[in-house]
């Protein structure tokens, strides 16, 4: 049966770019860096605390993915504090925290132009 999930792709133009920004800005750490194929790396990431791993590549033929909203949501148990913490790191944001009656959620921008979801659990 399944388990769980292993990992997401999320697609960038510029593999050392987004590296920086997930690990400098979002605090993820390098799980795998190698050689995939002319021109790419398979660059996996662990989120701390997190079994789910995100993987920093773009399948030939999926570049117009690059850029747009990511059907994933990441969570934090305190989004206004993560905004704040995010924001003071340079992180930019489409909108602040919202308090709605499911939870708190924001919206925020990779150095890519991708598109996340930010909210409570």
């Amino acid at each position: 049966m399944i388990r769980g999930l292993k990992f997401t792709s999320i697609p960038v133009r510029d593999q050392d770019r987004a590296l920086a920004f997930y690990t400098e800005k979002l605090g993820f750490a390098v799980a795998t860096d190698s050689p995939m194929g002319p021109g790419q790396r398979w660059i996996e990431l662990r989120i701390p605390g997190a079994e789910t791993r995100l993987v920093l590549f773009t399948p030939p033929g999926h570049e117009d993915r690059i850029g747009t909203f990511q059907a994933m949501s990441f969570w934090s148990a305190d989004v206004e504090r993560t905004y704040q913490e995010l924001s003071a790191r340079g992180v930019t944001f489409d909108q602040p925290p919202k308090k709605e009656p499911w939870g708190t959620s924001a919206i925020f921008r990779d150095s890519e132009g991708n598109q996340f979801v930010l909210g409570t659990k």
